[in-house]
């Protein structure tokens, strides 16, 4: 499928468009025009796959062998209990060039609004940031919430870190609004408006297109660049639309996993190559709590769940300090929230890490690894990711250090 760009100022894809139906997921999602009206049909009964071959044993067993498959970081910038958005953004940096050092493939910030835990609101400012102290790793945005802007804007700001930074620059489209309703309200989100995200992606990836001849609005920068586009999502919408469009997909299962088995199933079922991808491409998200010793471990994540808990219950924060007594601090509800919503944490040494990391990509057969890990102290974090990485080196699943 070719995108023409928005030629002459008009808004209208030339040679094709994809207009989105108001259907069940489980039905026709997306209409394609090229020439002329043609319908894609559903594809029938989805089955969940599995594949063998990329590394992982795919098997029931979930055996742990040697795998081609990529480690990266997505970074929320956490902002701990008596310290600053500065002083996160600061810890971003430097955790960058390590995770750099360390052979991780890619590392991704993303948009979160109104939120006193996450300083990475103005994504592309922050990535910015973050190259500067970086020269090989890939960086991007996992992701920007495409409702909350104009296309155009977007394609500026990223056509410049693509322009500072060559071959680096990805670009991760989310649906959500990233933020509650007050900050949704404040960027001016229509929040009683139809769903334009479809038609904003295409908008977006067409101006990284070369300018046609006469072409009135362009994205400078942007026109002509380089760009990787992810299409993200925590449902089946992402997965439909990133099929539709031949985009690879990451799934947010680092913190909404109850919809990944049939999101990467229909992704996979459905998926139509394009000129930017020949076959599915899967990302899982996933968080990594990994220390010298399990009780460390499990102290190190206890943060991430009282700051996942204040949020549910509607009392956003920056990120707590960790806790010895968590089991005990929380009840049957919140325990119930925590189990649904970060079943997809590997918690522990880099022995458990290893086994449930296997068993996770064993489930998904993902192609690439996520992680995240909102962990209070910086050195702690540091040292987590460089745990992961040493399970990544014994894989492949990074690149290798120079000694």
């Amino acid at each position: 499928m070719k995108l023409d760009a928005w030629a002459n100022g008009g808004r209208e894809a030339k040679s094709a468009s994809i207009r989105c139906l108001r259907s069940a997921p489980a039905g026709d999602f997306f209409e394609s025009t090229e020439g002329g009206r043609t319908k894609v049909a559903a594809p029938g009964p989805v089955t969940r796959q599995r594949r063998s071959g990329r590394g992982f044993d795919f098997g029931a067993s979930a055996s742990y062998v040697q795998l081609m498959v990529q480690f990266s970081i997505l970074d929320l910038a956490p902002v701990p209990e008596g310290s600053s958005a500065r002083d996160a953004l600061l810890n971003s940096a430097d955790l960058a060039a390590h995770a750099e050092a360390l052979g991780f493939y890619r590392y991704w910030m993303a948009e979160h609004h109104n939120m006193p835990g996450i300083a990475s609101a103005a994504t592309a400012v922050a990535l910015a940031h973050v190259a500067t102290h970086t020269s090989t790793i890939r960086i991007g945005a996992g992701g920007v919430m495409l409702p909350n802007h104009a296309p155009l804007l977007i394609a500026e700001q990223f056509g410049t870190l693509a322009s500072l930074h060559p071959g680096r620059v990805d670009l991760g489209l989310g649906r959500a609004p990233g933020s509650d309703q007050i900050a949704a309200r404040a960027m001016r989100r229509n929040l009683a408006g139809g769903d334009d995200f479809p038609q904003d992606v295409m908008e977006l990836m067409a101006y990284f297109q070369e300018p046609a001849a006469g072409q009135r609005l362009q994205a400078v920068p942007g026109a002509g660049l380089a760009m990787e586009f992810w299409i993200l999502g925590s449902s089946t919408y992402g997965a439909q639309l990133a099929a539709a469009l031949g985009l690879p997909f990451a799934f947010a299962s680092h913190f909404a996993p109850a919809m990944l088995d049939d999101a990467l199933a229909i992704y996979r079922a459905r998926f139509r190559p394009s000129e930017w991808l020949a076959q599915p491409h899967v990302m899982v998200g996933v968080s990594v709590f990994a220390a010298d010793t399990e009780a460390e471990a499990r102290r190190l994540f206890s943060s991430q769940q009282q700051a996942f808990l204040n949020l549910r219950r509607g009392r956003p924060g920056k990120l707590p300090p960790p806790v010895d007594d968590m089991d005990s601090r929380i009840d049957p509800m919140g325990r119930a929230m925590l189990e649904d919503s970060l079943s997809c944490a590997c918690v522990g040494t880099l022995d458990m890490v290893r086994t449930q990391l296997s068993a996770i990509v064993a489930r998904t057969a993902a192609d690439e690894v996520m992680a995240t890990a909102q962990i209070f102290d910086h050195e702690a974090r540091k040292h987590s990711f460089s745990i992961l990485a040493e399970l990544g080196r014994e894989i492949g699943a990074v690149k290798a250090v120079p000694a």
